[in-house]
């Protein structure tokens, strides 16, 4: 296949994510226009990525455009509440994300291989292991960071700031230095920087362990 061409069908699987997700029945306003809530998402995943890895593989373009895809079709309300029913949540769905990423795929002539690597990706899976696997998860990471870690403490405004702070360590610890360098680098609010400080400060003893051996 010429190059060309691989790039035009990347370019038809890049289209067909989006419109999976144009049918999203949320939104949310950017640029003072309402639109789709994961087509907004993707587009930031997207931009992320280049900004953070411009040589990425069209693999881990895939993987990061499609990594929430159609989430809606699976609603959080629909498991139990607490720790257990959050995981099983996230679990079903980077299954369901996966499965519609390789029908994508398959329809648009990708192999059996490129489909089950980026659905291991997708799944989060070898993370800390796989230089692709950690660089999806330090996106995703500093995209919750810019884009929307005020709408999860508006959510769980019931949180005292030390389970804010211990649920932003967490996230800290699935991410490498280069990961925290970019989420340290954002222009953000002082009130959101500190918090994220608090966290640094917490954990800095994990973060050092995790940086020794990190994969960046």
């Amino acid at each position: 296949m010429s190059s060309a061409s691989s790039h035009s069908r990347f370019n038809e699987i890049i289209r067909a994510i989006d419109a999976a997700n144009a049918d999203d029945p949320r939104s949310t306003e950017t640029g003072g226009v309402r639109r789709p809530y994961e087509v907004v998402y993707s587009e930031r995943m997207t931009e992320r990525l280049a900004a953070m890895y411009p040589d990425a593989s069209e693999t881990l373009q895939i993987a990061a455009r499609g990594q929430h895809l159609r989430r809606w079709d699976i609603p959080r309300a629909s498991f139990p509440e607490g720790r257990a029913g959050y995981d099983d949540w996230r679990k079903t769905c980077r299954e369901h994300h996966a499965k519609l990423l390789g029908e994508i795929m398959r329809a648009h002539g990708r192999s059996e291989d490129e489909i089950a690597r980026i659905a291991m990706l997708v799944k989060k899976q070898q993370l800390k292991k796989d230089r692709e696997s950690q660089a999806l998860e330090n996106v995703v990471d500093v995209v919750f960071v810019e884009h929307y870690i005020e709408e999860f403490l508006a959510k769980y405004s019931s949180y005292d700031e030390d389970k804010v702070v211990d649920i932003v360590g967490k996230t800290l610890r699935k991410m490498s230095p280069k990961g925290h360098a970019a989420a340290l680098a954002l222009d953000m609010p002082e009130a959101k920087r500190a918090l994220l400080m608090k966290a640094v400060t917490r954990e800095a003893d994990t973060l050092a362990k995790l940086a020794a051996v990190a994969i960046d």
